[in-house]
């Protein structure tokens, strides 16, 4: 059986505690049934890009301040975003009248 993925993504000058927000990323994705698979530390492409690369399904960060506002745009046009607190969903941008 294959999983859904998920990238796990924590700003580490935004984080005050890089274990816990990794625990936390890690149990939200247990529960909404992710794989979790983390960025290359050395890698220096954008989270969006990292992201599709990665070809996952959702980016799941431990809050909305982990990205900033552009980049959380750039990942919406290749994944969804959960983020841990506050508790939220953003469903990735769809294009309108795809399919046509």
């Amino acid at each position: 059986m294959m999983w859904p993925t998920a990238f796990g993504w924590i700003d580490h000058d935004v984080s005050s505690s890089l274990e816990w927000d990794r625990a936390q990323v890690l149990r939200l994705a247990r529960r909404l049934g992710y794989r979790v698979v983390w960025p290359d530390e050395r890698s220096m492409l954008p989270v969006a890009d990292q992201a599709r690369n990665a070809r996952v399904d959702v980016v799941i960060l431990p809050a909305p301040d982990h990205l900033g506002p552009l980049e959380l745009n750039r990942v919406m046009n290749v994944a969804d975003v959960e983020t841990v607190s506050p508790r939220l969903s953003f469903a990735r941008w769809s294009i309108a009248g795809a399919g046509r």
